[in-house]
């Protein structure tokens, strides 16, 4: 773990120092043509259209970890371990207001780890059917892992934050289910794993520093839920054409 961090550090932090102008004109590009029009036009937007953005900003570290031997399952394990120990940091110490503040950045990092393991994947012949099965199976864990915790906040309904667990698994299911009827893997929103990662965040930080959110939750977790089952539908619907 300690080698995936340095190298994703290093050579990200070499990458966009100083005046590397042709990198940024090529973020730029991906920004202007991909990620944001396809985001602003949507009639469902979801954060998972910014992805082409979000990859060429990680562009830079993919060289370091494949000459340091770190494959893309080793990164999707390693992002799935950790989801795991952050969530059993969070189950035991609920009223750790460091352990939810830190939540958002943790998600982030978790993303980064998703996007990373795709592209080495891809890039670098790394594609597999276990790739594949660690990748779909490390989703659902480490979503289970980390939003499990929430129906230890006070105010919060263990039932309904159980029923927004189930259904965010559910999402992830029929998404896959995308290519069992001859699709592609189906992502539409509005509630998919970017999405789900924004609203946990900030509510993680909400608690973190220290703002009432109990009276809140039952609305939001209701909210939450009805956006994952649209997020089903709107899934299904895609994939059947």
């Amino acid at each position: 773990m300690i080698s995936l961090i340095k190298n994703l550090i290093i050579p990200f932090s070499a990458f966009y120092s100083g005046s590397n102008g042709g990198s940024f004109a090529q973020l730029y590009r991906v920004a202007a043509v991909q990620a944001v029009p396809r985001f602003l036009s949507s009639a469902m937007p979801s954060i998972y259209q910014l992805k082409p953005l979000f990859q060429q900003l990680l562009r830079p570290v993919l060289a370091g970890l494949h000459r340091a031997g770190i494959s893309a399952n080793a990164v999707t394990v390693a992002a799935a371990l950790a989801s795991v120990a952050y969530g059993g940091w969070l189950w035991l110490y609920p009223g750790s207001r460091w352990a939810w503040g830190l939540l958002p950045a943790f998600l982030l990092l978790r993303m980064a780890l998703n996007a990373i393991d795709g592209l080495l994947a891809r890039e670098f012949n790394q594609q597999s059917r276990l790739g594949a099965i660690l990748n779909e199976t490390g989703d659902v864990v480490s979503d289970a892992a980390l939003y499990a915790p929430f129906a230890l906040l006070p105010g919060a309904s263990a039932a309904l934050v159980g029923l927004v667990v189930v259904l965010a698994v559910l999402t992830e299911f029929v998404g896959v289910l995308g290519q069992v009827v001859g699709a592609e893997r189906r992502y539409e929103g509005p509630a998919g794993k970017s999405d789900r990662a924004f609203v946990f965040g900030a509510l993680a930080l909400a608690v973190g520093l220290g703002l009432p959110a109990g009276p809140y939750l039952h609305y939001l977790f209701g909210i939450v839920a009805l956006l994952l089952l649209l997020t089903c539908w709107n899934r299904a619907r895609k994939a059947l054409g």
